[in-house]
């Protein structure tokens, strides 16, 4: 098997586990992050109803003023709160954090810390 290949199984398996223990708690809806070398997006998903409630990420062209200049994590920050700010108008208050297969760690971390600061709870 490849090197690539084994990549994609073992990152498959971490955000399998992920997800089976924020279903395990029973709340619907969750904050999805996914992470690129480049970008980073956030969405708020609602699993009870399979609908995807609001979404953002660095390529957004209506962010692009408010990100330029700025390191990935700043970046990172920034989509934090829009996504905190579009929940909120969606009416969620309460969520579930799924990082997927990325560790709680640097930019991942300070988009949910971002999150956190502007009222979500999770």
């Amino acid at each position: 098997m490849k090197v690539s290949e084994i990549k994609k199984t073992r990152r498959k398996r971490r955000r399998q586990s992920v997800r089976r223990r924020l279903r395990a708690t029973g709340s619907g809806v969750r904050l999805s992050v996914h992470r690129s070398l480049k970008h980073i997006y956030a969405q708020v998903v609602d699993d009870n109803r399979g609908k995807t409630l609001c979404a953002v990420g660095t390529d957004t062209k209506k962010l692009a003023s408010d990100l330029d200049g700025k390191t990935k994590t700043e970046r990172a920050a920034v989509i934090g709160k829009e996504i905190a700010r579009l929940a909120k108008e969606a009416g969620v208050e309460e969520l579930v954090f799924d990082r997927g297969h990325c560790k709680y760690h640097g930019r991942v971390k300070a988009l949910a810390d971002a999150a956190r600061e502007e009222g979500l709870k999770f």
